[in-house]
């Protein structure tokens, strides 16, 4: 998804929740439960703003499936960042819905050593996710 990519390598994280549909799910390299609705999927992904730096996507694999109006539904982006001097190779996978908005994304990391240091900084994050979502569900943000 090309204003997805765009977004993310601009930085402008804050963008990407226009992007996501209402019930998209989210699962997560680090946790084993799917995150699912876009408040919290909007969050977790400014937190990811916030932690990830030297981001950069190297490959872009489109899914040769196409929705009814003949464009792809899903892509493949592969990209590489550094969480807290830690080198991280990544993919994101992303399906999207009728409407063209994002209806899955799955995040997949690696090294080990990768996959800890986002996990550890991911958690140092997640009460202000936890709050921005909660602020976006009750209208007091967007």
């Amino acid at each position: 998804m090309k204003e997805f990519r765009a977004a993310v390598e601009a930085g402008d994280f804050a963008a990407l929740g226009d992007l996501l549909a209402e019930d998209v799910v989210f699962r997560s390299p680090v946790a084993f439960k799917p995150y699912e609705g876009r408040p919290i999927v909007a969050a977790i992904l400014r937190g990811v703003g916030r932690v990830f730096t030297e981001f950069r996507y190297v490959r872009e694999l489109a899914d040769p499936s196409t929705g009814s109006g003949g464009k792809s539904t899903g892509s493949a982006l592969v990209f590489e960042t550094v969480v807290d001097g830690v080198s991280v190779n990544g993919i994101d996978l992303i399906r999207t819905n009728e409407a063209g908005l994002i209806s899955e994304l799955t995040v997949m990391v690696r090294p080990l050593s990768g996959a800890n240091a986002l996990a550890q900084a991911m958690g140092a994050q997640f009460d202000q996710i936890q709050s921005e979502a909660v602020a976006e569900m009750t209208g007091e943000t967007r």
